[in-house]
């Protein structure tokens, strides 16, 4: 067992900053019941943090001691290596655009795979499962603008469009205008008309 434990730390240890890492993984070390077993072990002698069910992630070791890696590496790594689309969440763009001095109490991203909650010690992530529309442009300006809009909903959507346009070059929001097949009615119609304006 102890064998096993030494070559699933290994191999964890290897991995990027933020990389998680689940059971499924290791499978190629031993038995299922004996990873699970390891996995616990070491994230009882604190070798490994438990991000999640079934999920862990190896400790940044720095000078100043070991701490968890950054959301911002962990939410990077996850997307990469489950192939989700994960973004911040309307909020968040809001906040990143000027559009409100609000900043969110709560750590949320948007995902295309199943809403869950990790953990980073005492960071809770929160991953919301949201239509694939408000997942566009995922990486860009453009998808901060989506967001945006879709954090506004359809009640304020022209008042913070204005307001957006004062704020990013009409490129990007012509982006956005070009894919209005994409967005749900009262979003494609805020669009449609800010591109007359223009």
């Amino acid at each position: 067992m102890e064998r096993l434990t030494e070559a699933i730390l290994q191999r964890t240890s290897a991995l990027p900053e933020g990389a998680p890492v689940s059971a499924k993984m290791l499978l190629h070390l031993g038995t299922r019941p004996a990873v699970d077993q390891s996995l616990s072990r070491l994230a009882r002698r604190g070798k490994l943090l438990r991000a999640g069910r079934g999920m862990y992630l190896s400790p940044v070791t720095s000078r100043f001691g070991t701490h968890a890696p950054s959301a911002h590496r962990l939410i990077e790594e996850l997307s990469a290596q489950r192939g989700e689309a994960i973004v911040p969440s309307g909020a968040t763009s809001a906040n990143a655009l000027g559009l409100t001095t609000q900043v969110p109490t709560q750590m949320i991203y948007w995902t295309s795979g199943r809403s869950r909650k990790l953990h980073l010690g005492k960071l809770a992530i929160q991953l919301v499962h949201v239509p694939s529309w408000q997942l566009a442009f995922a990486k860009e300006r453009a998808g901060e603008i989506v967001r945006a809009l879709a954090w506004a909903g359809p009640e304020r959507v022209h008042a913070v469009l204005k307001e957006i346009e004062g704020k990013v070059p009409r490129t990007e929001i012509q982006k956005v205008a070009q894919q209005v097949s994409r967005f749900p009615s009262w979003m494609a119609s805020a669009l449609s008309r800010s591109a007359v304006d223009a």
